[in-house]
């Protein structure tokens, strides 16, 4: 008997082989996936990739206890060599792999499409990508990395008490995930993000959706928002309850300044996305931002050192002024060349 979502699962397959990543024949493919994840999304991906021609390795290893270079001394040596070998990677990685050493070394090698799918189970799959149009999807996507392209001054704020000032730097990237046609990273479709100008960052941000630090620091749904008081973008004090608690312990034990940098900002706008306690999901709920400190990334050319792991925290019902101009109102698309488009899409 089929199991609960066979056919949507086929298509979110088709999409991230054909349309997202255009796996061509003779290409070889990794798709890495630790012991803690569902399967079944990581077969339906094996099998388009190998019916477009490509040369398929399922990577399955045991859950490493943190992200990034935490990750290192726990990865299997043929793991490490394989992944820059590779010529396209899919990551369904609970605890991730991004920002760990062989990613490192993959992103700079000019050769690997990397699409970030950490943790995505069968209902998160169907929701995140099977159940989109595409079309829709890049045109509203890059109308919003237009308008935010084109503004020098940002500020966000949130029901929940953020408020955050920054300027942006013209000549860095907006990234933009839609594809994982080119060589370095891209991530699940739905978000947009950058880097502002490091030092310019000032002001409070309250996580009041999720936070996502890795192993211990994986804290899933708040119960208890998050405060960050954030200094030329840098966090200067947490505030908040037990979760608050957790994450300035976790830092210290850490014990890398560098993870106390912001290193970049992230709309989410995927309208299947819910907040579900899934980093992965949850950047990507319609309306939120996302703010990430640590270890920056080479896609966003900001100036930060590297930081030994990355964490990710998510405002929900974001207000957003470019310059002076409204895109969003506590999560609600208010830009006149894209609430047509929102509606469109279901939002």
């Amino acid at each position: 008997m089929p199991d609960i979502f066979e056919l949507e699962l086929g298509k979110a397959g088709y999409v991230v082989v054909n349309e997202m990543c255009r796996v061509k024949k003779g290409e070889s493919v990794i798709i890495t996936v630790d012991s803690a994840m569902d399967m079944k999304p990581v077969m339906e991906v094996a099998k388009s990739a190998e019916a477009a021609g490509g040369k398929v390795l399922v990577a399955y290893h045991s859950t490493p206890r943190g992200y990034g270079k935490v990750a290192d001394p726990q990865l299997p040596e043929p793991l490490k060599k394989a992944i820059p070998a590779a010529d396209v990677w899919v990551e369904f990685n609970n605890q991730w792999l991004l920002y760990s050493t062989p990613w490192i070394e993959a992103m700079s090698n000019g050769r690997t499409r990397y699409l970030f799918l950490g943790g995505l189970d069968p209902e998160r799959i169907t929701r995140c990508i099977a159940k989109l149009d595409m079309d829709l999807q890049e045109k509203f996507q890059n109308k919003v990395v237009e308008l935010t392209h084109n503004a020098s001054k940002m500020r966000v704020t949130t029901p929940a008490g953020t408020d955050i000032s920054f300027e942006n730097v013209r000549k860095r990237p907006i990234t933009n995930e839609l594809r994982a046609d080119k060589p370095g990273p891209h991530f699940l479709v739905g978000q947009i993000g950058w880097a502002p100008l490091e030092e310019s960052i000032g002001g409070v941000i309250v996580y009041d959706g999720s936070f996502s630090g890795g192993g211990e620091a994986d804290l899933g749904i708040l119960s208890h928002p998050i405060e960050l008081v954030i200094k030329k973008g840098r966090i200067t004090e947490i505030k908040g309850q037990e979760e608050a608690k957790k994450i300035e312990n976790w830092l210290k034990k850490l014990g890398d300044p560098n993870m106390y940098n912001l290193a970049h900002i992230c709309y989410g706008f995927n309208p299947g996305a819910i907040l579900t306690g899934l980093c992965t999901e949850d950047e990507r709920v319609w309306g939120s931002t996302e703010w990430g400190n640590g270890y920056q990334g080479p896609m966003f050319e900001g100036s930060l050192p590297e930081a030994v792991s990355h964490a990710d925290g998510i405002c929900l019902n974001s207000t957003v002024w470019l310059d002076d101009e409204f895109l969003i109102k506590e999560g609600k698309v208010v830009h006149p060349e894209l609430v047509d488009v929102a509606k469109a899409m279901g939002k």
